[in-house]
């Protein structure tokens, strides 16, 4: 199973005790996914291949309204009357306006909506290729509302146009955590830290690992560059015309020639710090390079 499938699971087997809540996370999931047919009197469940999270959906219809025994005694009409108790006008399902926002003017019942928005409309990449969760929104109006609701929890999300679709998103690793946190992801927000954890630490190695290859190579070449300007000057000048400290330092080069330069300082006499090493090879490449001209 995927992440976001896993995610899914395990907020579909979430119950809020609460019946406020109960009715936020209900409104979420017929919002999204509900469509009324012509007769206006039958509930239809689309795009929603989850049964876990169907199963939710008619919990919560007989948990908040017991449309369960309703449905033998009065029929469809129960079922509409329940749908548009908390409305005022009429359009809970309707894509075209935003859910009534007294359904969610509780903390807590902000959370249900987001978490029934993410069981019909949401998704998440696998966290070890990339950090992203959305929402597939029908229309500017739901995935404003749906960033809004984010974004007061202090969680950044953006939106943006794809085909026909509006797309609220969350692409920063931190923000995804916080985000299953409000939702109620406990289990998905540890597995995604220890994620991110050992991520994080294999980026940082090889960083570091990348850092020390390229000081590596750095002094390699440094090296090189220093050994072939003492050999030009050993063949066209010869050593004996140098100053004395530039002599032993130029045969102290070509004796360890992959010492760094605090090494070679101790092979001096006397013996001289790194600064004064590096300040010798570099007249020394002085005097190779006028050689050059």
């Amino acid at each position: 199973m995927s992440f976001s499938g896993e995610v899914k699971e395990e907020l579909a087997a979430y119950i809020n005790s609460a019946r406020h809540c109960q009715l936020a996370e209900l409104a979420a999931l017929i919002h999204f996914a509900g469509r009324l047919t012509d007769d206006n009197l039958h509930l239809r469940l689309e795009a929603m291949e989850n049964e876990a999270v169907i199963r939710k959906c008619f919990t919560l219809l007989e948990k908040t309204f017991n449309i369960y025994n309703a449905m033998q005694e009065s029929g469809e009409e129960r079922v509409l009357q329940a749908l548009h108790l908390y409305d005022s006008s009429h359009h809970i399902i309707s894509l075209d306006v935003p859910v009534n926002s007294i359904l969610i003017k509780n903390n807590c019942c902000a959370r249900a909506y987001l978490r029934g928005a993410f069981l019909c409309v949401g998704s998440m990449s696998d966290p070890q290729k990339s950090y992203h969760l959305e929402f597939v929104c029908s229309s500017i109006l739901q995935a404003e509302q749906l960033r809004n609701i984010i974004q007061e929890f202090q969680i950044e999300a953006k939106i943006i146009r794809r085909k026909k679709y509006y797309v609220v998103y969350l692409k920063e690793g931190a923000g995804i955590v916080d985000l299953l946190n409000v939702m109620g992801a406990h289990v998905s927000l540890m597995n995604l830290e220890n994620l991110r954890i050992v991520k994080d630490m294999r980026n940082s190695i090889n960083r570091r690992v990348n850092c020390e290859t390229a000081n590596i190579t750095k002094t390699v070449n440094a090296a090189s560059k220093q050994i072939e300007d003492i050999l030009l000057i050993k063949e066209q000048y010869g050593f004996e015309k140098l100053p004395d400290n530039l002599r032993q330092m130029a045969e102290v080069r070509l004796e360890y020639p992959e010492a760094p330069l605090k090494e070679l300082g101790e092979y001096l006499e006397p013996a001289v710090g790194k600064s004064g090493v590096n300040h010798r090879l570099r007249k020394l490449s002085e005097i190779a390079e006028h050689m050059r001209l």
